[in-house]
């Protein structure tokens, strides 16, 4: 089992700036992916940012240049930086962690950005 505790959620004007952590913990292997998923009031639950614990990144479309994905393997966390967010970033941001077929979830942090 991993457990993962996610923090840095909030309220930000449009154009702010917000960075989101993730700590895993629990039966932690290598290779993993950790990242962000994010869910808007009435749509599915989308892809942000994910990075390979061998640091391969994918993101959105809809967040390069905004966002940034980075982790620290030995502590085993994971952080989104963004910036320029605009109101159509606000929803749920959870945190997920993949390996050897096994997934598991955040329990979500609330971020809204306001016009």
């Amino acid at each position: 089992q991993v457990q993962l505790v996610e923090s840095g959620g909030g309220l930000v004007q449009a154009g702010g700036s917000l960075r989101l952590s993730c700590a895993a913990s629990g039966s932690i292997f290598t290779p993993n992916t950790m990242g962000w998923y994010r869910q808007a009031p009435g749509k599915q639950r989308e892809l942000v940012a994910t990075i390979h614990s061998g640091g391969n990144i994918n993101s959105a479309d809809s967040v390069k240049g905004r966002f940034t994905i980075s982790r620290d393997n030995a502590k085993n966390t994971v952080s989104l930086q963004m910036n320029s967010l605009k109101p159509e970033d606000t929803g749920v941001y959870y945190c997920r962690f993949t390996d050897w077929g096994s997934m598991y979830w955040g329990q979500g942090t609330q971020v809204t950005v306001s016009s």
